[in-house]
């Protein structure tokens, strides 16, 4: 029986494995709250698993109540805008940024949208602050726990992880379908540094 008194939130930087993730939580057996309104393309095949109200969550929080003993995906960013009064468990995607960079900007060419011609040093730069100034705050929020999980250790050892994300979440999944959802095909922007 799923625990429905905390909501499973996935977070981290775009291009993290924010998707990846998802995809093991719902394999797993966890119940996932996306509209598949962004269709699977060739820089996601396996889909997105967004949720269109989780961008204007801070104008109309009203879809958080319903996500209680689901799975969420919300970027770092708006995590600010959830509602306190909720207790959520973060599972942080954390990745090399120059993957994170080199992931985006392929991304971002591919379907011409802006962005793609700012200098990787300059994101690097905006992306180090922004996560610093998020760490700074989370530790101070009593309803978020959080979870760090390595993009790459979760490609090379994605039972092991599995088992990690596992104990965070009460016992809650089925190890070796959430394991076996992983793709290492899809790493397709490594670097040699982790």
């Amino acid at each position: 029986m799923t625990d429905t008194s905390f909501i499973t939130i996935v977070s981290g930087l775009p291009r993290s494995g924010t998707s990846m993730m998802m995809q093991a939580l719902e394999a797993g057996g966890l119940e996932i709250l996306t509209d598949n309104l962004r269709r699977r393309d060739e820089d996601n095949p396996k889909g997105y698993y967004e949720f269109e109200p989780v961008k204007k969550t801070k104008q109309d929080p009203s879809w958080v109540a319903g996500a209680r003993g689901k799975a969420v995906k919300v970027i770092y960013s708006l995590l600010y805008d959830l509602p306190s009064e909720f207790a959520y468990r973060v599972i942080f995607m954390e990745r090399n940024l120059e993957e994170v960079l080199a992931s985006q900007k392929t991304m971002l060419e591919r379907s011409k949208q802006a962005g793609a011609d700012v200098s990787n040093e300059k994101l690097t730069e905006v992306f180090r602050l922004q996560l610093a100034k998020f760490d700074d705050w989370i530790v101070t929020q009593k309803q978020f726990r959080i979870l760090r999980v390595n993009h790459r250790e979760m490609i090379t050892s994605p039972l092991a992880q599995c088992e990690r994300i596992n104990r965070f979440l009460d016992g809650i999944l089925d190890l070796e379908k959430a394991a076996t959802a992983v793709d290492p095909a899809l790493y397709r922007k490594r670097r040699d540094n982790p």
